[in-house]
C-alpha cells in the first residue's frame, strides 16, 4: 500500500517527483469528460517509464486473441478501446537541450487534481544538464461543456538565463496499446494538415474503420500580450506538429495555450471530420482558456450539487469518496446509449475498456440516484440494442429458441473475452443485467420500460437459464454444472449458490413481468408474443417448475449457504493466518495453488445476499458473513464495498468503516499494487453504495424510499443528495440524528427505521438515532 497522496478534501495532491511512482500517478491524476480521456502523462518529453494513454469513447479494435480461438464457440478476438492520438504533446528545447524530466534535475514538483473545478495542474523547476533552470506551470482539462475539446495552459519561465525557446506542439498518432497482441499497431493515417497555428491529423482504425480527426491550435503570450510567432509545420506519417521559436528573458513567463479536439465518424460523416474539427476549434479558441475553465468550474459545480457526499471529521474518507465520484462523472455522461463503462474508464488499458457486468451490478445504482433518469436508462438500452448479439452468442454455444447469453466482455454485443473459464462459465453476468432492469424499474417507477425494452431482454435471459440447468436423477433436483461464480479463484465448479439463486430469481421475475405487460399493455404484449414466438403458459410454467425444484447447496451443521458443491472439502484457513509475503495471492501463488485453496477473491455468496437482502433475516446474513469474510482476500476491487454494505446491515460498524475506507482509497493508496494499470472505475460506484446503501441503509421497497442510518465513530457527520422519482432529497446524519430535507416542489413519504415520515415540499424532518435491527 502506498501513502504518498496528501490528504485534502477537494484536491488530489502529489509533492515531489518519484519516477517509481509515475505510472501510478498517471492513473490517479487522469482526466476525462465521457467523450474522451487522458492519463496524466506529461506535456513535455519524458523518456522514463510511462504508460502513454489517450482514449476516445467507443473507438475499438478486435485484437486477435492469443488463446482458445480453435474451440467451438470461443471468441476470435479481444475488443479493446484504442490508445488514440496523443494531443497533449509540447516538446520544449533550449538550444540542443530538450526538456525531459527523466534526464534533468527536478525540484519543487507538485501535481494537483482539482476535483471541485475539474482540472489538472502541475508545477516544477527543471535544471538541464547545462545548468539552465526553467520553472514550468501547466494546467489542463477535458471540457464537460465542449465535450469534444480539451485545453492546456503551459507556462515557461527561464530562471537563470535569457534565450530562445523552441517548441513543437504536436499530435502523435504513431502509438500502440500496451497490451497489443503481437505488438500490432491499430491506426493508419488518412491525412495530416497544418496551417499557421493549426494542426490536424486524421486516422482510421484497421478492421473496424473508425475515423478520428484530432486537431489543435496554439496561441503564445508574453507579458499578457499575444506573440506573433512564425509557425513552421512539422509533418511525418501519423504525426503533425506546429513548430515555433520565441525569445524569452530571465524571469519572463511565456504561456502556450493549446486547444485540442477529437471528433469521430461515430457522430459525423468521415469525409467532413476535418471541417467539423476546425469548426469546434474555432468555437473553443474564441472563448479562450479562462472562459473555458470558468465554464468547466460551473458545470462541475452542478455535478457536485447532484452527487457530492460530504463527510465531516475524516479528511482521508472525504478525499476518497470525492475522488471516486469525480472519476465516475468523468467517465460516463449518459448522453449516448451506444456507450458504456469500462472497468478502467479512460485511465488505462487493462480489461480493454470494454463492458463487463460491473456496470449493471455496481454503476447503475449510482447513476439512478445522482443523475437524470435517462442516464441509467441509456445503460439498459445499450444492452437492449445488443439483444440480437446475446442470442447469437448463446446459439454459438448450443442454446436455441431465442435464449440470450450476454457477453462477459463486449464492445458491440459479441463475446470477446479470452479466458475459457470466464467466457463459458462465468454466466452470472446474465443475471446482473436482469437485476439492473428490476433495480431501474423499482427505483424510477418507469414500468413503461418493461413494455418497450425490458420484457424482451428478460425473456431471452430466462430462456437461457431454463436451458442451462439440467435434471439430476441422483438429487431429484435441477442442478447447474460447470460454473465459475464471482469468486474467480475457483473454476468449473458445480451448483454455485449465487448463480443458481440468481437464475431462479431471473425466471421468476421474467414470469412476473410477463403478467405485468400483458395487463398494462395488451397490444404490446401480443406484438411481443408474435415477435418472440413466446408460449406464455408453457414457458412460464417451466420456469416456475425449475425455480421450485432447484438444488441449492447448504451446510446444515453450520447453517450457511455453500458457495458450491464440495466447498467444505477445502482446508479452511483464515486470511489472517496467511504469511503477508504471500499477498496478493494472484501475484505470488501459482494458479493451481489458488484454485485448490479456500480463498475467495471477492463476494460470491455475499454478492447474492447483497442483491436479495430483504429475503434473509439478520441471523442468516450474519452466519454467512462470519464464515465467508474471514477467508476472502478482497483481491478484486468489487469486493470491499459489498462487504461494507453487509457489515453495516448486521451492525458490524467497525468492519463497515474498514471496508469503506479500503474501497474509497483503493487506487489512491494502491492497495492491490495495480493502480498503474488504470483506476477501478466501476468499483468506485461501490464506494458510493458503501455510504448510501451501507451507512445510510438506503433501499427501495414497495415504491418507497427507506433508510436506516448510523454514524461511523470516526465521523462527526455525513450528508448527500439523491433524486428519487423527480424529487431531490438531502439526507444528513450527525451526532444528533437524521435530518431529511425535501428540496423539490412535491411532497414525499420516506421510511426511516421502518416508520413513515411525510416531508412536504421545501421542508425538513428530523428523526432521532435508533439501534439497527
Amino acid at each position: 500500500m502506498k501513502n504518498y497522496i496528501k490528504a485534502d478534501e477537494w484536491n488530489i495532491i502529489e509533492e515531489g517527483f518519484d519516477p517509481d511512482l509515475n505510472k501510478i500517478s498517471e492513473s490517479i491524476f487522469s482526466i476525462g469528460n465521457g467523450h474522451m480521456g487522458q492519463r496524466a502523462n506529461f506535456e513535455e518529453a519524458y523518456s522514463g517509464e510511462t504508460l502513454q494513454g489517450n482514449y476516445v469513447a467507443g473507438v475499438y479494435y478486435p485484437d486477435k486473441t492469443r488463446v482458445g480461438w480453435w474451440k467451438n464457440g470461443y471468441p476470435e478476438y479481444f475488443a479493446k478501446v484504442l490508445n488514440a492520438a496523443n494531443w497533449i504533446g509540447i516538446d520544449i528545447s533550449i538550444g540542443d537541450e530538450k526538456l525531459d524530466l527523466h534526464s534533468c534535475k527536478v525540484t519543487d514538483f507538485k501535481r494537483v487534481l482539482n476535483m471541485r473545478e475539474g482540472y489538472l495542474q502541475r508545477s516544477f523547476i527543471a535544471e538541464l544538464p547545462s545548468g539552465k533552470k526553467l520553472a514550468i506551470n501547466a494546467k489542463r482539462f477535458c471540457s464537460i461543456v465542449d465535450e469534444e475539446a480539451g485545453a492546456i495552459q503551459y507556462a515557461i519561465t527561464p530562471l537563470n538565463f535569457d534565450g530562445a525557446l523552441s517548441v513543437n506542439a504536436y499530435i502523435d498518432g504513431d502509438i500502440a496499446n500496451q497490451d497489443s497482441n503481437y505488438d500490432e499497431k491499430f491506426w493508419e493515417q488518412v491525412n495530416n494538415d497544418s496551417e499557421g497555428a493549426d494542426a490536424y491529423l486524421t486516422l482510421i482504425t484497421k478492421k473496424t474503420a473508425f475515423v478520428v480527426c484530432t486537431g489543435s491550435r496554439v496561441a503564445i503570450f508574453q507579458d499578457g500580450k499575444p506573440v506573433d510567432a512564425s509557425y513552421i509545420p512539422v509533418s511525418k506519417t501519423k504525426y503533425i506538429a506546429t513548430g515555433f521559436t520565441v525569445k524569452a528573458k530571465q524571469g519572463q513567463e511565456t504561456i502556450i495555450y493549446k486547444y485540442a479536439v477529437n471528433v469521430t465518424s461515430q457522430n459525423y460523416n468521415a469525409d467532413e471530420l476535418t471541417q467539423v474539427c476546425k469548426t469546434v476549434i474555432d468555437r473553443v479558441a474564441a472563448k479562450g482558456f479562462e472562459q473555458m475553465l470558468a465554464e468547466q468550474a460551473e458545470a462541475w459545480k452542478a455535478k457536485w450539487n447532484e452527487s457530492d457526499i460530504l463527510i465531516e471529521g475524516d479528511v482521508a474518507a472525504q478525499q476518497g469518496i470525492r475522488f471516486n465520484i469525480f472519476q465516475l462523472c468523468q467517465t460516463y455522461s449518459g448522453k449516448d446509449d451506444r456507450l458504456n463503462i469500462g472497468p478502467k474508464g479512460f485511465t488505462g488499458e487493462k480489461y480493454g475498456g470494454s463492458t463487463y457486468w460491473d456496470t449493471e451490478a455496481y454503476c447503475v445504482p449510482f447513476y439512478l440516484a445522482t443523475a437524470p433518469q435517462q442516464v441509467a436508462k441509456n445503460l439498459l438500452i445499450y444492452r437492449y440494442r445488443q439483444l440480437d448479439k446475446a442470442i447469437e452468442n448463446a446459439t454459438k454455444l448450443g442454446f436455441n429458441n431465442g435464449a440470450a447469453l450476454y457477453p462477459m466482455v463486449t464492445m458491440n454485443g459479441e463475446e470477446c473475452h479470452n479466458e475459457w473459464e470466464i467466457t463459458f462459465e462465468e454466466i452470472h453476468r446474465n443475471g446482473a443485467i436482469a437485476y439492473a432492469i428490476f433495480n431501474y424499474v423499482r427505483y424510477t417507477g418507469d414500468k413503461d420500460y418493461l413494455n418497450e425494452y425490458g420484457l424482451e431482454v428478460l425473456v431471452g435471459i430466462a430462456r437461457f437459464w431454463s436451458q442451462r440447468v439440467n435434471w439430476s436423477g441422483a438429487r431429484n433436483k435441477f442442478v447447474m454444472l460447470g460454473i465459475t461464480g464471482p469468486n474467480e479463484y475457483e473454476n468449473n465448479i458445480n451448483n454455485n449458490w449465487y448463480t443458481s439463486t440468481l437464475a431462479c430469481w431471473c425466471m421468476d421475475y421474467a414470469a412476473e413481468v410477463v403478467k405485468q405487460v400483458k395487463s398494462s399493455d395488451p397490444e404490446k404484449y401480443h406484438q411481443l408474443v408474435e415477435k418472440l414466438d413466446f408460449n406464455e403458459l408453457e414457458e412460464t410454467s417451466f420456469w416456475n417448475h425449475i425455480s421450485e425444484n432447484m438444488y441449492f447447496p447448504k451446510d446444515e451443521k453450520l447453517d450457511i449457504f455453500l458457495q458450491q458443491d464440495g466447498f467444505l472439502d477445502k482446508e479452511i484457513i483464515p486470511v489472517k493466518d496467511l504469511d503477508p509475503k504471500d499477498r496478493p495471492l494472484n501475484q505470488k501463488w501459482s494458479w493451481d495453488r489458488i484454485l485448490r485453496s479456500c480463498y475467495i477473491k471477492q463476494a460470491d455468496v455475499l454478492q447474492g445476499i447483497y442483491f436479495f437482502m430483504d429475503k434473509y433475516d439478520t441471523a442468516t446474513i450474519q452466519r454467512n458473513y462470519n464464515f465467508y469474510e474471514p477467508i476472502t482476500v478482497h483481491e478484486s476491487s468489487l469486493s470491499p464495498c459489498v462487504h461494507a454494505i453487509i457489515a453495516a446491515k448486521i451492525g458490524l460498524e467497525e468492519d463497515a468503516y474498514k471496508f469503506y475506507l479500503r474501497t474509497s482509497r483503493l487506487d489512491l493508496d494502491d492497495y492491490n499494487n495495480d493502480t498503474e494499470d488504470g483506476l477501478h472505475i466501476t468499483s468506485m460506484a461501490g464506494t458510493w453504495m458503501s455510504v448510501v446503501e451501507g451507512f445510510a441503509g438506503m433501499h427501495v421497497k414497495d415504491d418507497r424510499l427507506k433508510f436506516s442510518p448510523f454514524l461511523p465513530a470516526q465521523w462527526k457527520g455525513y450528508s448527500f443528495n439523491i433524486t428519487f422519482r423527480g424529487i431531490l432529497i438531502n439526507i444528513k446524519v450527525d451526532v444528533e440524528g437524521i435530518h431529511l430535507s425535501n428540496n423539490s416542489a412535491s411532497d414525499i413519504t420516506i421510511d426511516v427505521f421502518d416508520e413513515p415520515h411525510t416531508i412536504k415540499a421545501g421542508t425538513n424532518v428530523f428523526v432521532a438515532h435508533r439501534v439497527r435491527v
